[in-house]
């Protein structure tokens, strides 16, 4: 094997260290994760943030959609299609989040008003993004399902040039993770402990 790392081997390694996290190891990080992310530039004068609502023991996102959600800003959560790409849907507190099950994954939960198609991503100023481990490059690595290959995808098409940020835990960010020639690197990275750079946005 060479410098970098084989992909299903880090996925599998990195999934491991999140299965042992306890709830409130899951509940601090996520208020960290939220005083972090609320004191970007990036969000500070941020009209729509494309999110998610994390999952088990995912970065915790839900006190950070509440934050945005309380400042006024319009928060879009994604709706999983059959096909892995993503629509979206606005996020107006928890009582619009409705629990839907896709196949036997585990249950998400996923906005339940009107469903706004998959280029509405393409209208935000910020994108969060999940994953499981970023760069020194910035580059992300997710969980193969390839769904935010397409909306990164999307948003070039479409000339847009949100804010890139992904939330993750301290021992997520790592030296090399395994590259594509599609894959562009995020503006910063977000854990409990500050947040780290890697570009710009244009």
């Amino acid at each position: 094997m060479g410098a970098e790392p084989d992909k299903r081997t880090l996925r599998r390694d990195l999934l491991a260290v999140r299965s042992r996290l306890t709830a409130a190891d899951v509940q601090e990080a996520a208020a960290a994760l939220a005083a972090g992310a609320l004191g970007l530039r990036e969000l500070a004068h941020a009209r729509t943030v494309a999110a998610y609502v994390s999952v088990g023991t995912e970065p915790g996102t839900r006190t950070l959609l509440d934050a945005l959600h309380a400042r006024g800003v319009r928060v879009l959560l994604p709706v999983l299609l059959p096909d892995n790409d993503l629509d979206w849907g606005t996020y107006t507190g928890e009582g619009s989040l409705v629990e839907m099950r896709h196949g036997g994954r585990m249950a998400l939960l996923e906005p339940a008003g009107e469903h706004l198609g998959a280029d509405a991503v393409t209208t935000a100023d910020a994108v969060l993004l999940p994953g499981l481990a970023v760069d020194d490059r910035g580059l992300r690595m997710g969980r193969g399902g390839g769904s935010y290959d397409r909306v990164l995808a999307r948003l070039e098409r479409a000339g847009a040039d949100p804010a890139l940020v992904v939330l993750l835990y301290d021992s997520e960010v790592v030296p090399r993770v395994p590259a594509e020639p599609h894959d562009r690197p995020v503006h910063a990275v977000v854990t409990p402990s500050g947040v780290r750079r890697f570009r710009g946005p244009s």
